[in-house]
């Protein structure tokens, strides 16, 4: 029998990861020097594979446009906060928790719980369904809103536990972002 096969690393995958695996998987790519300089955000999908993201200037400067406005709500504002839900472990491009959130998790890494407010800028490479599938993962993970922010058409969509919203119930001044 060679050393390879008496290996304690099992051979291929063989069913999604626990939320544990993929939180230990993330952990260690982020404290790991090779992923430091990757642009965009990296997730992992429940299987553990790698999803990268490049993102254009304009969707980082969306980012911060609406970190700053989501930051007089109190609490505190985040650009790519990891998240576990039962898809992987998902990064927002802009996410909002409040002091009673913050309290209860600081700043683990991934968060085990969802931020009240998770935002999604589309990008061209977004599928329809994809976007279905990450708002349903994050209301799942504890939620409260999922903003879809859609840069071409400057419009917002906003969701929560009974599904589409006519508008955010989080008093933010939204005008404006898109100059």
């Amino acid at each position: 029998m060679s050393s390879a096969s008496r290996s304690d690393t099992p051979e291929l995958v063989e069913r999604p990861l626990s939320s544990e695996e993929l939180g230990a998987r993330y952990r260690a790519i982020c404290e790991d020097p090779c992923y430091a300089n990757i642009p965009g955000k990296l997730e992992l999908d429940a299987w553990g594979r790698m999803l990268m993201s490049p993102a254009s200037n304009y969707h980082s400067a969306l980012q911060s446009e609406l970190a700053s406005r989501l930051k007089a709500l109190g609490g505190r504002a985040f650009t790519e906060a990891s998240i576990l839900t039962s898809a992987g472990v998902l990064v927002t491009d802009v996410a909002w928790a409040d002091d009673e959130f913050m309290r209860a998790h600081g700043f683990e890494t991934p968060y085990t719980r969802a931020l009240q407010i998770c935002v999604e800028i589309v990008s061209p490479s977004n599928s329809r369904k994809e976007l279905r599938e990450k708002t349903a993962a994050y209301l799942a993970a504890g939620a409260r809103e999922v903003w879809l922010v859609y840069p071409t058409s400057k419009r917002f969509e906003f969701y929560g536990d009974p599904g589409s919203l006519p508008s955010s119930a989080y008093p933010v001044e939204l005008a404006g972002v898109f100059r």
